[in-house]
C-alpha cells in the first residue's frame, strides 16, 4: 500500500483518466514516479468496476481501491444493505472481511464491528478507507478468523461468514465443505462465540445441497438485483430445529418483490389451459423451488406441473414478467412457418425438448423485437407455442 497515490495530484490524475483506453495508457509513461505505474492502472481498473456496484466508495474522495478481484468478490451496496437490515444486536465479527462493504453496513446496525482478512494489505487498505469514509466503530484484524476466534474469550452478537471456493477443487458440483473457511467443519467453533450466524453463499449452490450440509437453518433469502440472483443468504440460530423460511427478493429500481414460503409446506395447485394472460415467475422465486405456491396465494393456475409458467383471465400484480396472450398455436411444421418463420421475436422455452438456439436456427428466427415467444407444455402434455405481448 503505498499512500503517496492518495495525493491530489494523483487522485486527480486516476479521476481524469477514467474513461482512457486502460490497454494505451499502461503502455504510456509514468508521470509519477514515486509510484508504480501498475498500482496507478489498477486504481483506475478498479474505481471504474466500483462505479455502479459501490456507488459510495466511487464518490468518495481519498478512497484507495484494491486490486480488481476484491471489487469483482465483494457485495454490492445494495446487497449488503440488504443483509444488514436482516441482523441487529451490539456486536458482530465478520470472518471473510475483505473489502469490508458489508461491515460498513453491518456498523449502521451494530456498536461494535471485527473486520477479520488475513491478506495484510487488503485489511492495511480497509482500514484506511474506513477512515476516509468516517466510519469508526470497525476495529479491523489481519489475521486467519478461525485463530481470532479460538484464541479470544470474546462472544458475538452475530458471525457473518462469505466462504470462498478453494483453488484446488474441480468439478462442477459446489459444496460449502470444499470452501474456506469450512463451515460446516467449524459450525460447532462459531456457535461458541455467537447463537446467531449469518453465511453468504454463491447463487450456483443448490438449496437442498446447502441444507444437507448445515445445521440449524432458521431461514434462507434469495437476494436477486434486476432478476439476476445474486447471493443465498443462510441464517442459523443455535439450537434451532424449527421450519425452514424462504424468501425470494428481487430488488429493482421501482419497486422490490418480496415473497417468503415454508420450505416443504406443499400446497395446492391448480392447472389449466392457456387463458388471456401468461405470467413467468422472477429468477429468485425459480431458484426457491417454491414458485408451485403462488397458485394459491395469488389464485393463477399454472400451465403444467413442470412448466413453471401461470395463467388466468384478470391481469394481477406478479413478481416476475407479465404478458398478454395474443395467439396459442399447437408445435405443428405448418404453424410454425405460418406464424414464427423468419419472424423477429424473443424466444423463452419452458419444458421443452428444443432449446432457443435450436429453434431459432431451425425456423430463422431473429433475436430482439416486442414479440415474446413461450415454447412450451399443456396440461395434456401437448407442446405449444404462445405468441405474446409484454405488459
Amino acid at each position: 500500500m503505498n499512500l503517496s497515490i492518495l495525493t491530489t495530484e494523483i487522485q486527480d490524475f486516476i479521476s481524469n483518466s477514467l474513461q482512457a483506453n486502460i490497454s494505451k495508457l499502461a503502455l504510456s509513461k509514468n508521470p509519477f514516479p514515486e509510484v508504480d505505474w501498475k498500482e496507478i492502472i489498477n486504481q483506475i481498473v478498479s474505481k471504474n468496476k466500483s462505479k455502479t456496484k459501490l456507488p459510495s466508495w466511487f464518490t468518495t474522495e481519498g478512497i484507495y481501491f484494491p486490486p480488481s478481484i476484491s471489487i469483482e468478490q465483494t457485495s454490492s451496496e445494495i446487497t449488503a444493505k440488504y443483509k444488514a437490515d436482516l441482523l441487529s444486536g451490539k456486536s458482530i465479527i465478520d470472518l471473510t472481511g475483505g473489502f469490508g462493504v458489508d461491515c460498513f453496513y453491518f456498523s449502521k446496525k451494530f456498536e461494535k464491528v471485527i473486520h477479520c482478512e488475513k491478506n495484510t494489505e487488503l485489511s492495511e487498505i480497509v482500514k484506511q478507507n474506513y477512515k476516509t469514509l468516517q466510519v469508526n466503530n470497525i476495529e479491523c484484524l489481519a489475521q486467519n478468523s478461525t485463530d481470532i476466534l479460538t484464541d479470544s474469550n470474546l462472544t458475538f452478537d452475530w458471525i457473518y461468514i462469505d466462504p470462498s471456493r478453494r483453488s484446488d477443487v474441480k468439478g462442477k458440483v459446489f459444496l460449502l465443505k470444499d470452501c474456506l473457511p469450512n463451515v460446516p467443519a467449524s459450525l460447532d467453533l462459531y456457535f461458541s462465540k455467537s447463537n446467531n450466524i449469518l453465511i453468504k453463499t454463491a447463487p450456483i449452490l443448490d438449496i437442498t445441497a446447502g441444507i444437507n450440509e448445515l445445521n440449524h437453518i432458521k431461514s434462507i433469502h434469495i437476494v436477486a438485483i434486476d432478476n439476476e440472483v445474486k447471493e443465498l443468504l443462510w441464517i442459523l440460530e443455535k439450537n434451532y430445529s424449527g421450519e425452514i423460511e424462504i424468501t425470494s427478493v428481487n430488488i429493482q429500481k421501482e419497486r422490490t418483490d418480496s415473497n417468503s414460503f415454508i420450505l416443504g409446506k406443499n400446497t395446492p395447485t391448480t392447472f389449466s389451459l392457456p387463458n388471456m394472460f401468461l405470467y413467468e415467475p422472477n429468477a429468485p422465486l425459480l431458484k426457491s423451488g417454491c414458485s408451485d405456491s403462488l397458485s394459491k396465494i395469488l389464485g393463477i393456475d399454472k400451465l403444467h406441473p413442470h412448466s413453471h409458467l401461470f395463467t388466468n383471465m384478470k391481469l394481477i400484480d406478479f413478481p416476475g414478467r407479465r404478458f398478454i396472450i395474443e395467439k396459442i398455436i399447437p408445435f405443428k411444421k405448418e404453424e410454425l412457418k405460418k406464424h414464427i418463420e423468419g419472424k423477429k421475436m424473443n424466444i423463452t422455452t419452458r419444458n421443452f425438448p428444443l432449446t432457443v438456439e435450436e429453434i431459432r436456427k431451425k425456423h430463422k428466427i431473429a433475436e430482439g423485437g416486442n414479440v415474446y415467444t413461450f415454447f412450451s407444455t399443456n396440461i395434456n402434455d401437448e407442446k405449444i407455442v404462445l405468441i405474446c405481448n409484454k405488459i
